[in-house]
């Protein structure tokens, strides 16, 4: 080896900055108000929708479908969302969003958005929609990878 950095050691290179800066959006760890960063996703989702099959989870946070049973299920103990049958199937479950979720939505909405405020104050004015382009770019590179998961 040369010493010259390659693509890919720039790749490895910001991929481990983004997992020291992303270290706040871990599966297991508290976010913020209490819930994992997944969990946020959810409750993000039903309040967006107003309801969200429970089918719909592992699409949405990309996981298997017993890990997603697993993030709803603090969710549901805490009173934060409820879940109630789907208008077309008896058997299929829906998640709509309890006043206590929805308070608990809006507060974690200002966490992240302080959060967000402070990292955009450390990128200059005229790089910052370039920047987002960028990382929007690569996020969608990552996910459009047929591999799926650089380990086999």
């Amino acid at each position: 080896m040369t010493g010259k950095k390659t693509e890919f050691d720039n790749i490895m290179e910001i991929l481990v900055g983004l997992s020291q800066g992303l270290r706040c959006c871990r599966q297991d760890g508290a976010f913020c108000e209490g819930v994992t960063f997944h969990q946020f996703i959810i409750l993000d989702a039903v309040a967006r929708k107003k309801e969200l099959p429970m089918a719909k989870l592992h699409e949405l946070l990309a996981v298997q479908k017993s890990t997603t049973t697993r993030l709803v299920g603090p969710l549901l103990s805490r009173g934060l969302v409820d879940r109630v049958a789907a208008d077309h199937d008896s058997r299929a479950v829906k998640l709509v969003l309890t006043a206590a979720g929805a308070e608990t939505h809006r507060a974690v909405w200002r966490c992240v958005t302080d959060f967000f405020r402070g990292v955009m104050a450390n990128i200059p004015a005229e790089k910052r929609k370039e920047t987002l382009e960028a990382v929007r770019t690569f996020s969608q590179a990552l996910m459009k990878n047929p591999g799926g998961s650089c380990c086999r």
